[in-house]
């Protein structure tokens, strides 16, 4: 039985050698992928941490910094027991878009998770004009997305994160 059993390992062996190209003789063992080739030139490197500062927010002249823009309307956000839906919306509206004005349309207020805000906003810049701002609140973290296509900071899109 062992013989038998022997003679039928060396079979598969030799007839997977005698089909492989013989190339690399591990390839069928690792998958048949080549190790991938690193380069030493900086021109060829495609990764995505990058030596260059972050983009630095561009505002108008007189205008709110995405900071300022962003805790305004956290704490506008929050600020929602004793008023109603549209005293809560309207005071949004001053540092929202028409696009998240429209989404906030029949959103009631009592179902805001949280009731203070208790740190300020964190930036993440992705470019001149997109900011993703963080505001730490009592129960969870509000992200907000600000845009500023012409230098003037809205919120354009909320989530919220529980604790």
């Amino acid at each position: 039985m062992a013989i038998v059993l022997l003679a039928v390992v060396l079979a598969v062996v030799g007839i997977g050698r005698l089909f492989s190209d013989g190339d690399n003789p591990s390839a069928s063992l690792s998958g048949g992928s080549p190790a991938p080739a690193i380069s030493a030139d900086p021109a060829e490197d495609d990764s995505v941490v990058s030596t260059e500062p972050p983009p630095t927010p561009r505002t108008s002249p007189g205008r709110a910094q995405p900071e300022q823009v962003a805790y305004a309307f956290a704490s506008a956000w929050v600020d929602h027991e004793s008023v109603g839906a549209k005293k809560w919306r309207d005071r949004l509206l001053p540092n929202s878009t028409k696009d998240l004005s429209n989404q906030l349309r029949g959103v009631d207020p009592a179902g805001v998770p949280a009731e203070r805000v208790i740190g300020r906003p964190s930036l993440v810049a992705v470019n001149e004009t997109m900011v993703n701002a963080t505001v730490t609140m009592d129960s969870g973290k509000l992200s907000l997305r600000l845009v500023a296509p012409e230098g003037y900071w809205l919120v354009d899109g909320i989530d919220w994160e529980p604790a």
